[in-house]
């Protein structure tokens, strides 16, 4: 997912490679999507803007704890201190539409492929 991303966003700087541009440490902190299935367990009932939402907070809450941890270990990989709608550098309020997506596309991989029971 971090792949696919960051090589779309070579789109903007008219990269037409489509390079990517990751870090080991990402691997871990998308894996950390597992988490998010006992969330999904406890507001499957509810209407999709409010999972949505959750998953929105989840994802922020987890990103802003791994970032901070690493930028204070000078480690992280991303860096959004420039960026319009930062908090503390290592979240980004404006993608917060991607982190919606992402967290129902990542219900629709525990609903759908299996994951959960």
């Amino acid at each position: 997912m971090e792949v696919f991303w960051t090589g779309l966003c070579s789109l903007v700087n008219k990269d037409y490679k489509l390079r990517a541009n990751t870090s080991i440490w990402m691997f871990f902190i998308y894996g950390m999507v597992v988490f998010l299935e006992p969330v999904y367990l406890l507001i499957q009932h509810y209407p999709i803007v409010f999972r949505g939402a959750v998953y929105t907070l989840c994802i922020f809450i987890g990103e802003y704890i791994t970032g901070g941890f690493l930028k204070r270990a000078d480690l992280c990989p991303w860096d959004y201190t420039n960026c319009r709608y930062s908090v503390h550098g290592v979240i980004r309020l404006d993608y917060a539409p991607v982190w919606f997506a992402a967290g129902l596309i990542f219900e629709w991989v525990f609903v759908y492929m299996g994951v959960s029971h």
